[in-house]
């Protein structure tokens, strides 16, 4: 028996096969979960796709996090496939180029509160949207870069992952009564399609190897998305409103 033997997980933001989420839901099928994928509108055939390439197929259900009308349907779309959801996993984030980069004084409220939106208060708004379907409780993951510190180009997105950061704690105080776990992974910089679309990424991702302690791979996405589907099991059951480090060991090293 896997670690999430019996199990029903909804997983966002899958795109690609390079995608931790991809590799989250690979890993949960291998555990015994059964995986529901989401995808917003105009990469839904992209996210159905990436489902026919998993293990056992996983359907996918169209969610845009900015949405209310289809996060109240959310619970209505999931009960099609799986009765009730153990798990669910947040792997969505956006900011408009113009406030990533080196942008970060000249970036515009509008577009600063789009990352924000995106970024970080979906964050709850996906917790609220599943909640009715955790009745037995169960465990909120999302992917976060650690937000502690002020990265080069990462700008106004840092800002949102440290809202991220702030959520999920908040989250962990309040759906703590009901049995629901809320923790996030700092997985180091990765080449995913995330990473591609922040200008000046190679500032960020620069020697990260040569000062990890344990080495660090910046292709190689399924470390973080262990440390996702372990937390997603019932081997952390007093763990929430956490970070999970998964960088190689950089966090805790000196400059």
């Amino acid at each position: 028996m896997g670690i999430l033997e019996g199990k029903n997980i909804l997983v966002t933001g899958v795109l690609t096969e390079g995608s931790i989420a991809f590799d989250v839901a690979r890993l949960c099928q291998e555990e015994g979960a059964t995986v529901v994928l989401t995808g917003m509108a105009r990469t839904l055939k992209v996210t159905q796709a990436m489902g026919r390439r998993l293990p056992v197929e996983a359907q996918a259900i169209e969610l845009d996090v900015t949405n209310p009308e289809q996060l109240a349907g959310l619970a209505d779309a999931v009960k099609e496939h799986v009765p009730h959801l153990d798990g669910v996993v947040h792997s969505i984030g956006f900011a408009p180029q113009s406030v990533m980069g080196g942008n970060f004084m000249s970036g515009e409220w509008d577009d600063v509160a789009v990352a924000i939106h995106t970024s970080a208060y979906s964050l709850k708004a996906l917790a609220g949207a599943a909640l009715p379907l955790m009745t037995n409780g169960g465990s909120l993951v999302g992917l976060t870069f650690d937000a502690r510190y002020a990265w080069p180009v990462y700008d106004w997105m840092g800002v949102a992952k440290a809202a991220f950061e702030s959520v999920n704690r908040y989250l962990a105080r309040d759906l703590g009564p009901q049995g629901i776990r809320c923790n996030v992974v700092s997985a180091g910089p990765l080449l995913t399609t995330a990473a591609k679309h922040i200008p000046g990424f190679d500032q960020m991702e620069g020697h990260w190897d040569e000062r990890a302690p344990l080495g660090w791979d910046s292709a190689n996405t399924e470390p973080a998305a262990r440390a996702v589907t372990a937390l997603l099991s019932d081997w952390f059951p007093a763990t929430t409103g956490e970070m999970i480090h998964v960088d190689g060991g950089v966090h805790a090293m000196g400059a």
